[in-house]
Order: structure tokens, then sequence, then C-alpha cells
């Protein structure tokens, strides 16, 4: 099965991944595909790290402070969370095309701006030739709908997530691991691996 790389602008998890993954994509024929976090989270009754008091602020900081340690440039926008619609909208319009992908992703992470609305992402949308109406066009809108529903639906729980057939990496700090699957696909069926998928929960809580 083609590797699924489901991802949302609003996360800067996604982006620190995309700066690993992004030259690796014809090689490993990874298909990138932008999802409604929110949705996920919705469907699963779930709260994001950003609406969680105390992690949030520790959550940034720890983001800045690893994007410094790799060189990776990055500028937390205006307002976090934001709308991450439009700017979904806009990738699947240009075709999640790796420029694509990049220009939103640097726009808002390494850049800092607003991608909150078709207004703020203007720049992006001139520079990939866009006009403003493709990113309402029902086709791009039922897109975004069908792969949340098929983030869903292969089980996702966050962003970002590389899906290797049945097999759910999380986190840009699963990359290694992922891309260590991906090159031996026999990776997880030693025993102690297969034992983990079963194992007993020892308690509950409520």
């Amino acid at each position: 099965m083609t590797p699924r790389w489901y991802f949302d602008f609003i996360s800067p998890y996604s982006y620190l991944q995309w700066r690993r993954l992004r030259d690796g994509l014809e090689e490993h024929g990874i298909e990138p595909v932008p999802i409604l976090f929110a949705a996920i989270l919705e469907a699963l009754g779930n709260r994001g790290p950003a609406e969680i008091p105390g992690k949030r602020e520790f959550a940034y900081r720890h983001i800045l402070w690893r994007a410094r340690r790799a060189h990776v440039p990055l500028r937390f926008p205006p307002a976090h969370p934001f709308n991450p619609l439009a700017a979904l909208r806009l990738a699947i319009a240009a075709g999640n095309s790796r420029a694509a992908i990049d220009a939103v992703f640097d726009w808002i992470w390494a850049q800092g701006n607003a991608g909150d609305s078709v207004e703020a992402l203007a720049p992006v949308l001139e520079r990939l030739q866009l006009r403003p109406e493709a990113l309402a066009a029902p086709e791009v809108k039922a897109a975004l709908h069908a792969n949340t529903s098929a983030a869903v639906a292969a089980g996702v729980f966050g962003v970002p997530t590389l899906a290797l057939g049945d097999d759910l990496f999380w986190g840009d700090d699963a990359h290694d691991f992922a891309m260590a699957a991906l090159q031996d696909p026999e990776l997880l069926d030693d025993p102690e691996m297969r034992r983990l998928a079963s194992l007993p929960v020892g308690i509950r809580r409520g």
C-alpha cells in the first residue's frame, strides 16, 4: 500500500517532520494527505496539546528549542491555534504538490505569518498562481472531508502520522522509527513487537 502522511498546517510538529520528510517523498512513494486535525480530535473526544494550559506553553518552548537545535527556521504565527481550513484547501487546490505544501509551511512556520484565511494566504496563492476562488471549489472541500474521514477510519489520532499499511507512526519524533519500518517491513514482526500489540490493560481510570 502507498505510505500516506497525514498532516495539518496547524501543527508545528507537522512542519518539523515535513522538513525531514520532503526530500524523500518520491524515493519512498509517500503521499501527503492534508486533514483537519480538529475533526480528528472531535471524533475521538480529545483535546489538542494547545488546548491544555501548561502543556501549551511547554510544548511551544520545546518545539522552538528543537527547531533551533536542528537549525530549522521556525517562528510561531501571530496566534495559535488558528483555523487552518484555507491553508489545507490551498494545498489540495494546488494538487498537494511538494512546492505547494512547502510554500504554506514556509509562510506560516518559517516566516511566522498568519495562515487562517484566504486573505492572509494571498502571497502564497500568488506565488503558486492560484486564484482565491479555487479554495472554495466544491471538489476541494469534498477532498479535504474525504481525507479526514479516511484518517479517522485508519485510526489516526494525531498529526503528523505516517501510515504504512495498518501501522501508524505518530509524531515527528517517531520519524526515524517510521523510516526504519519503511525500509524493513519485518521490523514490527519480531515476538516482542507482536506481544505489545495485545498487551493487557492493567487498570482503567473512571
